[in-house]
């Protein structure tokens, strides 16, 4: 239900949480992909109980709401969202704690930021996702994989708001992971525990280095505004099922795949979400029809 346009900020939300929030702000300078219109609110609340306080207050007014984590997989259109956008860029979801063989990542922490901390601190699990875009939080919901390894298989526990605004904590299990996907779906993730293994620190930064490397060296030279708009299924990878049916360098008017990394979209000058979306179907079309794959969108589109 949508909420009426006439109606304010200080009609929804409590006063000493109105400070945090703003109306028709923009979302574009916060995607990666650059294009999209405004939040009707977009709030950046510090505190774990602000987030669960907006949460209560939109559903008692029937708001959508939308979590932001890096912004590296969404897609807004240039109407805007019609309603509340959390940024979890403060302080409450991005911290980084070490004890023993855990580590406790806030949802809104670099997910490369978070492989690069345990490295250091000779831990190892998380290593192979450098380089990957996104934050800790949007890893885990789409259980983040790579080298033949996801992200779900060293989580341990999971802090989670429900859209109440309630807290809880979720086990490894009861977050049922599975190929590039989680049942998190519909909850606001907080922070992740991660259960690692103590492992030689030169050894484990080489490993990284390597495939950081190698992940620079198959991304487009223009990484301005690009996105990855496709899960990899578990036959073979996006890059090699868009080469093989010939999609390489397809474009739709001011957007395109790239020619020598066409897992990537790119978005040139004065691209529209339109020629996203019209792009994306004709994608998805040609490798159903040539190769029997039905992509999976990896795309949150707002």
């Amino acid at each position: 239900m949508s909420v009426p346009p006439s109606t304010t900020l200080s009609d929804l939300f409590p006063q000493d949480l109105q400070h945090l929030i703003g109306e028709n702000q923009p979302l574009n300078e916060s995607l990666w992909l650059g294009i999209g219109g405004p939040a009707r609110f977009l709030a950046e609340p510090v505190e774990i109980d602000q987030i669960s306080r907006l949460l209560k207050a939109a559903h008692e007014n029937e708001l959508a709401v939308r979590i932001l984590g890096h912004g590296s997989n969404v897609l807004v259109r240039e109407a805007g969202f019609d309603g509340l956008v959390i940024s979890l860029g403060g302080p409450a979801t991005n911290h980084l704690e070490i004890s023993g063989n855990r580590l406790k990542a806030g949802a809104g922490v670099k997910l490369t930021h978070a492989a690069i901390k345990t490295v250091g601190e000779g831990l190892g699990g998380l290593e192979h996702l450098v380089g990957i875009p996104g934050s800790v939080g949007g890893a885990v919901v789409g259980n983040a994989s790579a080298e033949g390894r996801d992200i779900g298989s060293v989580v341990h526990s999971i802090d989670v708001l429900d859209e109440l605004g309630n807290a809880k904590t979720i086990s490894a299990e009861e977050a049922g992971f599975s190929h590039r996907k989680s049942t998190l779906d519909g909850l606001v993730i907080l922070s992740v525990e991660f259960e690692l293994e103590p492992k030689d620190v030169t050894a484990l930064t080489k490993r990284m280095q390597k495939l950081w490397i190698h992940r620079g060296q198959h991304r487009p030279s223009d990484t301005s505004r690009i996105v990855m708009p496709f899960i990899d299924p578990d036959s073979m990878s996006t890059r090699e099922l868009i080469s093989s049916t010939g999609l390489s360098g397809l474009r739709e008017g001011d957007v395109s795949l790239d020619i020598s990394a066409p897992q990537y979209l790119v978005a040139h000058e004065n691209a529209t979400s339109d020629q996203c979306l019209r792009l994306i179907e004709r994608v998805r079309e040609q490798v159903l029809l040539q190769s029997g794959v039905d992509l999976r969108l990896n795309l949150q589109i707002w």
